[in-house]
């Protein structure tokens, strides 16, 4: 049958199973919308307050879910507002499809009117990127762009269709997704070789990645960590890939870690590497990381090994199917006195150390009321600062794809757009995004967003009128010079939420916290908490055990 190109890219994104896009309309994309509004029962759109919130809803989205995050921008301006979404993306390898529209194609190249040259200035932060030139390319492109989203390691493709090729006509067929890239196993001589270390070790560490989360690989991560009888410790992005109530779980390792987790890294023997690529915060100093033992890096991008540390053993491909079959070769280990040792480093220093008692509001007091109202099964989105540690440290994730931040490229702003794709993704879930009041005065405007379409996230936004990390590096390694931290002119948080048409509560003594709470997690409305709290609350930790504060990695 023919159709138009606008009505080629919904048949395509049907293909996928796509339920939900998120966008911006504008005028090299009125063909794609007039499609979309044809397609209404089929393919549901929210409509962002700026394009940077539909990219983050997407991302969200597909973090949550595990499927591909489809967003659509108009030319120019529309398509550089989803610049900072995708670039979140491919740092943390998320499957984002982007669909930009463009000038017809005989003013491409002239400077026309809300013009730009979106796939160039995209290039170095897509997996692949397309400018579509002929209709009769414009299925097979789409299909490719969702396989390359998918295939290997994950992360976000753009597709550019000038608004000529949308109103074209051209015959179209329906067809199945295209399979997925296959990776395969190492070879198995690097099998064995990874199998000899692991029988001779004696204090093996497993230190987990957020390929863990991308490849669904928790339950085999489970089985194998049982079956080796090692302690497990997990990146940002990896909070809940492993069960935190498990007794193995160490908790964060590196500048934001945990006491026990750098005494393990320190007595090791073997250091396991599951989907991770030793990010500069895990790190902290290359040149002493795990020096004294061997490491053992499994993962699926060839480009991670030896980039930024030297690894003994790299075992290339999918991080479950690479654990299900080493723990199909491994006989049950027993390391008890290995063990043991991890857990008299946890009673000494818990995961979770107590607050201080104060006569005002703490982040742990909130977060530690909030996991035990919702019983750690909430999602829990983030902005990027303090309350982003705060959140991964003092909520409980037992599950994979309940943490939703955005970790390599740190991104405020992120977590309400990411949390309103969590929470269309996930309906029958609690949705909380935890947001600083610098990280969420960025993209408040989202807020119409959740009124617009009532979708009922809990914005939490700990106010402490700084901007609270900066203020703290400010603190530690600049001589208490406060250098723009100070958020001078406070914003009435209550006043904005209900001027978007959001419910909003406030907490601002001890008392508030588990009313407020309950009140918010009850209604199945969008609620904004403005949450007061101390803008020097030091609960925060910087720095690794062992490692100097003058270490030259501790750098903005």
């Amino acid at each position: 049958m023919k159709l138009t190109g606008a009505q080629i890219i919904m048949e395509c994104l049907l293909e996928q199973g796509v339920d939900t896009v998120f966008g911006y309309p504008g005028g090299a994309v009125l063909n794609i919308y007039d499609a979309l509004y044809e397609y209404q029962d089929r393919i549901r759109h929210i409509r962002t307050a700026h394009e940077q919130g539909a990219a983050h809803a997407a991302d969200g989205y597909a973090r949550s879910s595990g499927k591909t995050g489809v967003c659509i921008a108009t030319s120019g301006p529309g398509a550089t507002n989803l610049v900072t979404g995708i670039a979140t993306a491919y740092m943390d390898s998320i499957p984002v499809v982007a669909i930009t529209g463009n000038v017809t194609r005989n003013l491409l190249g002239l400077d026309s009117f809300q013009e730009v040259d979106i796939t160039g200035i995209t290039m170095p932060v897509t997996k692949h990127n397309y400018i579509v030139k002929d209709i009769r390319d414009l299925a097979s492109i789409l299909r490719e762009a969702f396989q390359i989203a998918n295939s290997g390691r994950k992360g976000p493709v753009l597709v550019d269709i000038p608004k000529d090729i949308t109103a074209q006509t051209c015959a179209y067929e329906k067809q199945p997704p295209l399979p997925l890239a296959e990776c395969g196993l190492p070879p198995q001589e690097r099998l064995a070789q990874a199998l000899e270390l692991l029988n001779r070790a004696e204090r093996p560490f497993v230190y987990c990645g957020g390929g863990v989360v991308l490849s669904e690989a928790s339950e085999a991560l489970s089985a194998f960590v049982e079956k080796l009888d090692a302690p497990v410790s997990c990146s940002l992005m990896c909070q809940g890939g492993f069960d935190q109530a498990s007794p193995r779980y160490m908790g964060m390792l590196g500048m934001h870690g945990t006491k026990t987790a750098a005494l393990a890294i320190q007595n090791c023997d073997l250091f396991i590497a599951v989907g991770t690529r030793f990010s500069d915060r895990v790190l902290c100093n290359a040149g002493l990381f795990a020096r004294h033992c061997p490491i053992l890096q499994i993962d699926i991008d060839s480009a991670e090994f030896n980039k930024n540390i030297e690894v003994d053993l790299r075992l290339r491909g999918d991080a479950k199917e690479i654990l299900n079959t080493l723990q199909g070769m491994l006989e049950t280990k027993d390391h008890r006195a290995w063990m043991a040792d991890v857990a008299s480093w946890k009673q000494a220093y818990p995961l979770r150390q107590v607050s201080p008692s104060q006569d005002g509001v703490t982040p742990q007091e909130v977060l530690e009321t909030l996991n035990r109202l919702t019983g750690s099964q909430a999602i829990i989105a983030t902005e990027v600062g303090q309350h982003q540690m705060w959140a991964a440290q003092f909520y409980t994730y037992c599950t994979p794809r309940q943490f939703i931040s955005s970790g390599g490229l740190g991104t405020m702003g992120f977590g309400l757009g990411a949390a309103i794709g969590a929470q269309v993704a996930n309906p029958g879930k609690r949705v909380v995004n935890i947001a600083g009041d610098g990280s969420f005065h960025m993209n408040c405007n989202e807020l119409s967003t959740l009124a617009a379409n009532q979708i009922p996230v809990i914005e939490l936004v700990f106010n402490n009128t700084v901007l609270g990390m900066v203020r703290q590096w400010q603190k530690l390694f600049y001589e208490n010079r406060f250098s723009q931290t100070d958020l001078d002119h406070t914003t009435d948080f209550p006043l904005l939420a209900k001027a978007f048409g959001v419910k909003a509560l406030v907490i601002e003594k001890k008392a508030d916290i588990e009313p407020v709470l309950r009140e918010a997690l009850a209604g199945g409305v969008p609620v904004l908490i403005d949450c007061r709290i101390d803008r020097d609350l030091n609960v925060l930790p910087m720095v690794p055990a062992g490692e100097s504060v003058e270490n030259p990695i501790l750098e903005m």
